[in-house]
C-alpha cells in the first residue's frame, strides 16, 4: 500500500513539473503571441473594410452636393438664355410684324371658282398676260418690303448700338467666400465668390503680389460680372475683381457697411439696364474704364459720380486716392 501511495505521488510532481516546464516554454509563448496577432491582424483587417466602405458613401454624398450645385446652375444659365433670346426678337421687331390682310387671306383660302363662259370679245393677247403676271407683281412689292425692314431697324435700334456709359456696366456687391493661388500662375489667385446667384462664381484676379492669400479669404468686394468669360491659364474666369489701381500698388473695393451679396451698384446720373453680357468687339469696357477713378477721399466714380449701393452708401478704397480702377 506504500508502495502505491508513493506511485501517486511520484505521478502528481511530473504532471505539475510538465505543467511548469510548458508555461515556461518559449514556443508555446510565441505560438499563443502568433494566433493572438492573426486574431488582430482579421480584425484590423475588418476595419479598414468598414472604413473603405464609409469613404465610399461619403463620396457619393459630396458627388450628389456636387450635381445639385450644377443643376441649379444649369438652370439659371437656361433662364438667362431664355431672357436674351426674348430680348434679341423685340429688337428684331419679331413682334411687329404685320400679319396677312384679310383680302390677302381670303383670296389665298378660297376655293377657284369654275370656269365660265368664254367671254365673246377679243382674246387677251400675249402682252396683256405678261403684265399680270406673278413675276411682275412680286417684283412691284420687293421694294415695299425693304423699306418695311429699313423702318424696323430704325424703329428698334438694338441696345449694343445705345450710348456708352457706366450704365451698361453690370457691377454688383460680391463676397469671396475663399481664394486659392492658381497651379500653374505664380501671380494669380482663383476664388470662389458669391454674387447673389444660385451658385458662386470662379473669379480669376491678379492679386497675389498685393494682397495676401488671407486677406483675400471671406472679403467683401465689388465685381463686374458681364464682361464674357475667359480662360486664364486654364481656369475659366467669370467675373472681374474692381480694385483702385496704380503701377505700384493695389487696392481691392469696398462695397458700403450692410451691403449683400448681389447688391447693384449704381451711378446718379446714368440711369439704364446693364448688357446681359458685354460684346468684346464694342469695346464698352474699353470706353468706360478710363473714367473709372478714386476722388480724393478715396470714394469710387464714374465721371464724379459715386459708386453707390442704394440706401446703404458708396464704394471705397482703404487708402488710394485719385487713382484709376480697373
Amino acid at each position: 500500500m506504500c508502495t502505491n501511495n508513493l506511485s501517486s505521488f511520484e505521478l502528481w510532481f511530473l504532471v505539475r513539473s510538465l505543467t511548469k516546464m510548458s508555461s515556461h516554454n518559449p514556443l508555446l509563448r510565441l505560438e499563443q503571441r502568433a494566433a493572438e496577432a492573426d486574431q488582430l491582424i482579421e480584425y484590423l483587417k475588418q476595419q479598414v473594410q468598414l472604413l473603405k466602405e464609409k469613404a465610399i458613401v461619403q463620396a457619393s454624398v459630396r458627388e450628389e452636393k456636387k450635381l445639385m450645385v450644377e443643376n441649379a446652375k444649369l438652370k439659371n444659365d437656361i433662364e438667362e438664355l431664355k431672357k436674351q433670346l426674348l430680348e434679341k426678337e423685340k429688337r428684331r421687331g419679331v413682334l411687329d410684324v404685320p400679319m396677312p390682310s384679310s383680302d390677302t387671306t381670303v383670296a389665298c383660302s378660297s376655293k377657284p371658282t369654275p370656269p365660265g363662259p368664254a367671254p365673246s370679245g377679243p382674246a387677251p393677247s400675249a402682252t396683256a398676260v405678261k403684265d399680270i403676271s406673278p413675276k411682275d407683281e412680286s417684283k412691284k412689292k420687293k421694294p415695299e418690303k425693304k423699306g418695311e425692314k429699313a423702318e424696323k431697324k430704325q424703329a428698334t435700334p438694338s441696345q449694343e448700338d445705345a450710348k456708352v456709359d457706366v450704365s451698361r456696366l453690370d457691377l454688383r456687391v460680391g463676397r469671396i467666400i475663399e481664394a486659392q493661388k492658381h497651379p500653374d500662375a505664380d501671380s494669380l489667385y482663383v476664388e470662389q465668390v458669391d454674387v447673389g446667384e444660385a451658385s458662386p462664381r470662379t473669379v480669376v484676379s491678379g492679386l497675389v503680389k498685393h494682397v495676401p492669400l488671407d486677406q483675400m479669404q471671406n472679403r467683401m468686394a465689388v465685381l463686374l460680372c458681364n464682361l464674357k468669360p475667359a480662360k486664364m491659364r486654364g481656369v475659366m474666369s467669370q467675373a472681374m475683381v474692381m480694385c483702385a489701381s496704380s503701377p505700384d500698388k493695389v487696392e481691392i473695393l469696398d462695397p458700403p457697411s450692410g451691403a449683400v451679396p448681389g447688391d447693384r451698384v449704381t451711378f446718379q446720373g446714368f440711369p439704364g439696364e446693364p448688357d446681359k453680357e458685354l460684346n468684346p468687339k464694342k469695346k464698352v469696357w474699353e470706353q468706360v474704364q478710363p473714367d473709372l477713378r478714386t476722388d480724393n477721399q478715396c470714394v469710387a466714380t464714374y465721371k464724379g459720380a459715386a459708386f453707390e449701393v442704394a440706401g446703404k452708401g458708396v464704394c471705397k478704397a482703404q487708402t488710394m486716392s485719385n487713382s484709376g480702377i480697373k
